[in-house]
């Protein structure tokens, strides 16, 4: 069982809870962006076991009144046990997943899996007509080109700021010109992009930028934030007419990304501290 202080990030560990809180969250205007926690499998058992559960987790959308959509991430599906066996269980999840009218976001993870990582969205997002997005990251010197290559590709795409320490010579380390890189892409994006795009982002900044340039350009685009984080604003934007996306984990490995989400921000921990200290 999840303990108190961890349920604010971590929806539950069961696919019942999950729906459960994106029933809520449809609730306040909310769709929820449902992932299983599991990464880095070096063995095939593990994950084709969770590419299982994300088909079983298909199914439970679509047999409920639930909005919600789905996201995994490469090294669970089998990534690092090859990029065969990755592309494989990506396949049967957005096949399974475009016969249910679920879709599905590819994360990007930590610079070495990005080519594979794109590779297999664009072959499967054009395969599936759309029903495939895919992240990027501000942070990495490569991403104006990724872009580039990615403007005409059906399927959305998602911007982040990055949150892996990647090397400075293949990354931008400062805050500073992380966010101009940001604001840079987002701009290219709303001018270039007309599959619409997904603003990765809990920063006012970025998210105000955004709805300018949706003014200006007209690309249809949303807001996604993670569970536990800048919440009101979540659903402040839903209200004003905002599509707003939350991202939704849930699962038994619950304790490395709980800990990532209380390190990351001194909000998170001062939550954490007070749901210690009983205050």
């Amino acid at each position: 069982m999840i303990p108190p202080i961890a349920s604010r990030f971590v929806a539950g560990e069961t696919p019942a809870a999950a729906l459960e809180h994106a029933e809520r969250l449809n609730d306040r205007g909310v769709t929820a962006i449902l992932n299983l926690l599991g990464e880095h499998y070096e063995d095939r058992v593990p994950a084709d076991e969770d590419a299982h559960a994300y088909l079983d987790l298909v199914d439970d959308i679509a047999n409920s009144h639930v909005d919600a959509v789905i996201s995994v991430k490469p090294s669970q599906i089998g990534l690092q046990v090859g990029e065969d066996v990755f592309r494989e269980n990506l396949d049967r999840i957005a096949d399974h997943a475009t016969d249910r009218g679920v879709f599905v976001w590819v994360d990007m993870e930590d610079h070495p899996t990005t080519d594979a990582t794109l590779d297999a969205f664009e072959d499967f997002s054009r395969e599936y007509e759309g029903g495939v997005g895919v992240c990027v990251q501000a942070n990495l010197k490569r991403t104006a080109d990724d872009l580039e290559r990615l403007e005409d590709v059906p399927g959305k795409v998602r911007l982040v700021k990055g949150a892996y320490d990647e090397p400075r010579e293949i990354a931008y380390t400062q805050k500073a010109e992380v966010n101009a890189k940001y604001a840079e892409y987002l701009e290219y994006m709303f001018r270039e992009f007309e599959a619409g795009i997904a603003v990765g982002s809990h920063d006012p900044e970025m998210i105000a930028l955004a709805r300018d340039l949706h003014d200006e350009y007209g690309t249809p685009y949303e807001v996604q934030m993670l569970m536990g984080v800048r919440e009101q604003a979540q659903f402040d934007l839903a209200s004003g007419g905002v599509a707003v996306y939350q991202y939704v984990p849930y699962g038994s490995k619950w304790l490395q990304y709980f800990y990532r989400r209380v390190m990351e921000r001194k909000e998170n921990l001062l939550f954490a501290l007070r749901a210690v200290v009983g205050r």
